[in-house]
């Protein structure tokens, strides 16, 4: 180390009075590499290097910096003063004194307010984009009111960033199984699909955040945007300014449509109404950068981006196992299935409105999804009789009872109030329902219907009308007969007859 008077002189005496290198070095003492060295540097001032000393905080410096960082993102009256991290930090082991602690966190205060003030917020960069270059998305929280009840609803927003086109979607909830239905509704009203999507780092698509822009994407949002051909960009952490038009969007459908929507009968009632809204007001806006409305840029947009695929097939698979009541269970509502499937797994697929249930590589059957917002009651149970048939052939006196046969068609209620009066009716009542199995359902109810407006109510008898109407024929026309029947020649009692019966026989 040389101070910089000793500096000076080796620049005077080389750059000056061209002393050789080897001269300077017999009068400072000094080796020749370190004159180089300094000569080469070009500078006329010495730099050191930094004086890094340990200290007892070095351990506790990541900790202490995680609770600067927390209690920053509180309240002022919440936060604790640096006197209580220093006692909170002597209870883990720390032997310093408060004075390093406090030089410490003076220090990280520095460091985050010259973050904040150089690229922190209130210092943005405009944005431009051009066709067909990137749509943004969010979620929102709103409120409709639905057959009479006011509900929270999960509100999909997708705005194209060139022309500023947007549409809005509700569902109950934000799952994987209503992203991926509203991005196939969403691609369908806008006309395409644009290049990038730019997207917050949401659980159902970021499995973990990790250093920059590296992240851990979800293995089936990953599927979706294969299957979509687009390529998927996340935000840094808390800076919903790099998708500030989604952002603008979710605040201005609040007054432009939450605050006027009227009630409907059910969600599917609301999200057409939202559709038809969204299309609208794309009229009825101005561009405002460019020339014309949001519609007239996006009319130009469409032809830039890529045509519609067929939907993205978005279901989230589980394994169940169906119960011996030949139920399966999801989301504390139970759902039936055919009876052959009974205490064996099988694969449940969720939709966002639907269920579907496969096993070994086929559709066994398909619900309707229930989604309740209570969390206290017992759930609800769906039915479907046709599942139960395989066992009611086994056990046909579980017809009377059954809890799945509560809901058969009437045709089928009046039918089985008729022939639980006879005996064995029972079994006879099963063998019709068993129809369904083969033929078409209407058609059987079809049948079941004639035979009850002839008072035959019979198996037989619907069997027989089944097949007609199968086939194609019309019904025989009724056969009408007098009340008394007269023979037109009378038998006459003549016992010569039967010897003339037995001579003939022995003549032969």
């Amino acid at each position: 180390m040389i101070d910089v008077a000793t500096l000076s002189v080796i620049r005077r005496w080389a750059l000056r009075e061209q002393l050789s290198i080897r001269e300077i070095a017999r009068r400072t003492g000094l080796s020749r590499n370190t004159i180089r060295k300094y000569l080469r540097a070009g500078e006329a001032e010495p730099h050191y290097a930094k004086r890094v000393s340990p200290s007892k905080l070095d351990p506790f410096a990541s900790k202490l910096s995680g609770w600067l960082k927390t209690e920053a993102g509180r309240s002022r009256k919440q936060r604790r003063t640096v006197k209580q991290m220093y006692i909170d930090l002597q209870a883990l082991g720390y032997g310093g004194s408060y004075n390093r602690v406090a030089a410490f966190a003076r220090i990280w205060q520095e460091q985050r307010l010259v973050a904040q003030q150089t690229a922190g917020r209130g210092t943005f960069v405009p944005l431009a984009f051009g066709p067909g270059e990137a749509f943004q998305f969010d979620w929102s929280e709103d409120w409709a009111v639905l057959a009479g009840v006011r509900t929270k609803l999960q509100v999909a927003h997708f705005k194209l960033s060139h022309s500023r086109a947007f549409y809005l979607r509700a569902y109950p909830l934000q799952t994987h199984e209503m992203l991926f239905d509203a991005h196939n509704r969403a691609f369908a009203v806008l006309g395409g699909v644009p290049r990038r999507g730019i997207y917050d780092n949401m659980r159902t698509a970021v499995d973990r955040v990790r250093r920059g822009k590296e992240r851990d994407v979800n293995a089936r949002f990953a599927a979706m945007v294969s299957h979509f051909l687009f390529e998927a960009e996340f935000c840094n952490p808390a800076s919903g300014w790099e998708k500030g038009q989604v952002e603008k969007n979710v605040r201005d459908a609040r007054h432009r449509l939450w605050q006027v929507v009227p009630p409907f009968p059910s969600l599917p009632d609301l999200n057409a109404w939202l559709e038809e809204r969204c299309v609208a007001l794309w009229h009825e806006i101005d561009h405002g950068k460019l020339p014309g409305t949001v519609a007239d840029v996006w009319a130009q947009e469409k032809a830039t981006l890529m045509p519609m695929p067929r939907p993205f097939d978005g279901f989230v698979e589980h394994t169940k196992r169906v119960s011996p009541t030949c139920l399966v269970h999801f989301e504390r509502n139970r759902y039936s299935v055919p009876a052959p499937y009974a205490n064996r797994p099988v694969s449940l697929r969720v939709y966002a409105d639907r269920l579907v249930i496969a096993a070994e590589g086929q559709i066994v059957c398909e619900h309707q999804r229930l989604i309740e917002r209570n969390h206290h009651g017992a759930g609800q149970t769906v039915y479907d009789w046709r599942h139960y048939l395989a066992v009611l052939q086994r056990k046909p006196g579980a017809l009377r009872n059954g809890a799945p046969f509560q809901e058969l068609p009437a045709a089928f209620k009046r039918l089985q109030a008729t022939l639980l009066k006879q005996t064995g009716g029972d079994r006879e009542m099963v063998e019709v329902l068993a129809l369904v199995l083969h033929h078409d359902e209407q058609a059987v109810l079809a049948a079941v219907e004639l035979a009850l407006e002839s008072g035959a109510a019979s198996k037989i008898h619907i069997l027989n009308v089944l097949h007609r109407l199968l086939d194609g024929k019309p019904a025989p026309a009724p056969v009408t007969s007098p009340q008394a029947l007269k023979l037109a020649v009378e038998p006459q009692a003549n016992v010569l007859r039967y010897d003339q019966l037995r001579e003939v026989r022995y003549a032969s």
